[in-house]
């Protein structure tokens, strides 16, 4: 197997192609378990260097609220009154611990997007 770290995008983009090549290849096969390794390389890779972040909390309480057909009234049971609703889906109050609690046990929303960072203040 003549497999290479992936250092660079243009390895990256490389690597990519060829999973796509091998892409059907079978279990056990050399070509199964030069996949394997490819996919294990460009995770690694990607990991790194092209992260994937959660969304912040507001857009994945409006992503939940446009999947579920909520409104911002229907939010009230979780966060508080409608200016409490309304601060925080404008970004003018952040979520308080219980919100957080009330959003996840209520609606579902997955506490890693609920506790994430908002984007305008993540590092890049």
């Amino acid at each position: 197997m003549d497999i290479q770290p992936i250092k660079t995008e243009k390895d990256y983009d490389a690597a990519l192609q060829l999973i796509e090549e091998l892409w059907d290849s079978e279990e056990g096969t050399a070509e199964g378990d030069r996949l394997d390794i490819l996919i294990t390389l460009v995770d690694a890779y990607e990991q790194i260097n092209h992260p994937i972040y959660p969304p912040d909390p507001v857009a994945a309480i409006e992503f939940h609220m446009d999947q579920n057909e909520l409104t911002r009234a229907d939010l009230e049971a979780y966060i508080g009154t409608r200016a409490r609703v309304s601060e925080v889906l404008n970004r003018k109050r952040g979520l308080s611990i219980e919100m957080i609690r009330n959003l996840h046990e209520g609606l579902g929303i997955p506490l890693e997007s609920l506790i994430a960072r908002p984007k305008e203040s993540r590092a890049s």
